[in-house]
């Protein structure tokens, strides 16, 4: 990586004002007022670079790709989890048939069912997408937190990162924790449930989607919370009442009329009635419906993180 200078006026200009430019490869980095701005335009071209002795016009034609940056972000996030495995992978995993083994032994196991369905085989896809959504969302939260718990979220926010580069490293970074958790579960629980599957695209969108939506939440509950006890509040107050009132364990058919509204305003319930559609064939929605919520709800989510990237809200003093 080199160093130079980039003019910010024209040639020969009696108040040459330059501004530090980091180039690596045939990648610009601008330094200006001291502050990080990057290339957004498309293209950077015609600038007047001071090397020593003499300045002469230089004609570039560099389009802006920051793919080494993005990648670098999503690597950092998954390095971080997957440095402790057996916390976050293997613990989840543990936790997840504990669930089902208390659940299996106090209800009757398969002796239950749930329309035609055995309860084992109805609870199964629920509690692997609990997991999901909860792991998803520790990722990216504690990510977040910790940065800013310790003063190091400079290292994060000082790189020429776009707001939506930022928003998908750490968010991708989220979703792929969500979804190995699942996996492992999943795969824990294949050898004590008998697993068929029947709609293999609704499980992998509801499975990368759910993953994402609750990666966003928690990149927003990170940038939100200025302690971990903050944190703690959004897990114990929305994200793990959503994740027990939205069909995880039973269908919500069974609820009171007015129960079974109010439930069809929760997101985490397409979630959950999506992907166990995939895996038993039965939904209690329509299952068009759980991918076009599941869809917008990220897009607003992603609008929100980028957003408080965007202004700096509680990152920037």
């Amino acid at each position: 990586m080199r160093r130079t200078f980039v003019d910010n006026k024209a040639p020969h200009s009696q108040d040459v004002w330059p501004s530090p430019v980091w180039v690596y490869g045939d990648r610009l980095f601008f330094l200006l007022s001291g502050k990080c701005a990057q290339t957004s335009s498309k293209f950077v071209t015609t600038a007047l670079v001071s090397q020593g002795r003499e300045d002469y016009n230089v004609s570039m034609e560099m389009k802006y790709d920051n793919r080494i940056g993005l990648w670098t972000l999503y690597t950092r996030e998954v390095r971080r989890f997957l440095k402790v495995k057996t916390q976050t992978v293997l613990a989840p995993m543990v936790t997840t048939l504990l669930f089902l083994a208390v659940f299996s032994l106090a209800l009757g196991g398969n002796t239950r069912m749930v329309g035609d369905i055995p309860f084992m085989e109805f609870l199964a896809p629920g509690l692997v997408m609990m997991a999901i959504a909860q792991n998803a969302f520790a990722n990216t939260s504690s990510s977040i937190v910790v940065a800013k718990v310790q003063g190091n979220i400079v290292d994060t926010l000082m790189p020429p990162f776009s707001a939506h580069e930022l928003t998908l490293g750490i968010a991708l970074g989220g979703a792929t924790r969500g979804v190995a958790v699942g996996f492992a579960v999943a795969l824990g629980m294949s050898l004590f449930v008998p697993v068929s599957i029947i709609h293999p695209g609704y499980i992998l969108y509801h499975a990368v989607m759910a993953s994402l939506m609750l990666s966003l939440i928690g990149i927003m509950g990170g940038i939100w919370a200025e302690k971990f006890d903050h944190i703690a509040a959004v897990t114990n107050f929305i994200v793990t009442p959503l994740s027990f009132l939205s069909g995880t364990f039973y269908s919500i058919h069974r609820l009171p009329e007015t129960a079974q509204i109010i439930a069809h305003f929760n997101p985490f319930f397409y979630m959950i009635d999506g992907f166990r559609y995939g895996f038993i064939g039965h939904a209690d929605a329509k299952p068009l419906i759980g991918v076009i919520v599941m869809a917008v709800i990220n897009i607003v989510l992603w609008a929100g993180c980028t957003r408080m990237f965007h202004t700096g809200y509680k990152l920037k003093a």
